[in-house]
């Protein structure tokens, strides 16, 4: 998919959304490291975590995700740095649904439609794997990215869960179709 997208109305800008590759490693490397220090709560590991992991490990996990029904990560490739990412994965107790995560847009490209873009091809993916349906979690307070999924059609199931490194914090589960 081709994401055409401005952020004024006198900048245009294109991103590419395409499934990674295991060529994607060094400049996925640096979008997690973005990812972690800018939303530390969203993700499941921390930034310490991924830079001490080594650049094979992450040629490793990109070549892991590039093909299959399992788990698929999608990127925002303007050429040059990565801007986007969200990734999907099988539910094993729900096998018609795809869960959404490490959705991340840079901020310099937040607001330009680019969530959607990659959330369109999580979709496809899910779609054609079989997957009727997407869900996600979201940090119960993160009010930007809620009103963000709702405009996707994410909608709040009502269901809350603790967060799986802070259990002080809750995360509230959402869905739509894929």
């Amino acid at each position: 998919m081709h994401c055409d997208m401005t952020s004024a109305p006198t900048t245009p800008r294109t991103a590419n959304i395409r499934r990674a590759r295991p060529e994607d490693a060094a400049r996925m490397r640096a979008l997690r490291l973005e990812m972690l220090a800018d939303s530390p709560l969203a993700f499941l590991e921390t930034v310490a975590e991924a830079a001490a992991r080594p650049h094979a490990g992450y040629a490793a996990r990109i070549a892991a995700v590039a093909t299959g029904t399992e788990v698929a990560q999608f990127l925002a490739d303007p050429g040059g740095r990565l801007v986007g990412h969200a990734g999907g994965s099988v539910a094993p107790d729900e096998p018609g649904l795809t869960v959404v995560h490490a959705v991340y847009v840079t901020p310099a490209w937040r607001g330009t439609g680019l969530v959607g873009a990659l959330l369109d091809e999580v979709a496809a993916w899910s779609r054609a794997c079989g997957r009727p349906e997407l869900m996600l979690e979201v940090v119960v307070g993160n009010e930007r990215a809620c009103r963000a999924y709702q405009k996707l059609g994410f909608v709040d199931t009502g269901v809350r869960v603790p967060h799986p490194r802070i259990p002080a914090l809750r995360e509230l589960q959402m869905r739509r179709p894929a």
